[in-house]
């Protein structure tokens, strides 16, 4: 069992950066991969970015690739989410979550309660 809490949402202006904190209880953080989601009003859950348990496989969605980075320290059982040059559309409620390595939401087992990041132009 793996209980995730998210932190780090703000409204920021367009160019902006915020950096989003996953912090993970459970004793078998280090086994899952964990991924961040993100879910506009009225639109789909949508993948973000995943790295793998030991953080040496990570993949990114081509609308943030080059802006954020995902990352992870096993040791304080968090994993976080640098974003940069943010832009209107990334903004969202963004969602953590752990379980095996992929970039459908529908299979990670675990979810934390969403952080809302908000764009202004």
């Amino acid at each position: 069992q793996v209980q995730l809490v998210e932190s780090g949402g703000g409204l920021v202006q367009a160019g902006g950066s915020l950096r989003l904190s996953c912090a993970a209880s459970g004793r078998t953080f280090s086994s899952y991969a964990m991924g961040w989601f993100r879910q506009a009003p009225g639109k789909e859950r949508e993948f973000v970015a995943r790295i793998s348990w030991s953080a040496g496989n990570v993949y990114y969605a081509d609308s943030v690739k080059g802006r954020f980075t995902i990352s992870r320290d096993s040791a304080k059982s968090t994993v976080f989410l640098q974003m940069n040059s943010l832009k209107p559309e990334d903004t969202a409620v963004y969602y953590c979550a752990a379980g095996p390595l992929s970039s459908s939401f529908k299979t990670y087992a675990y979810w934390g309660q969403g952080t809302q990041v908000t764009v202004s132009s």
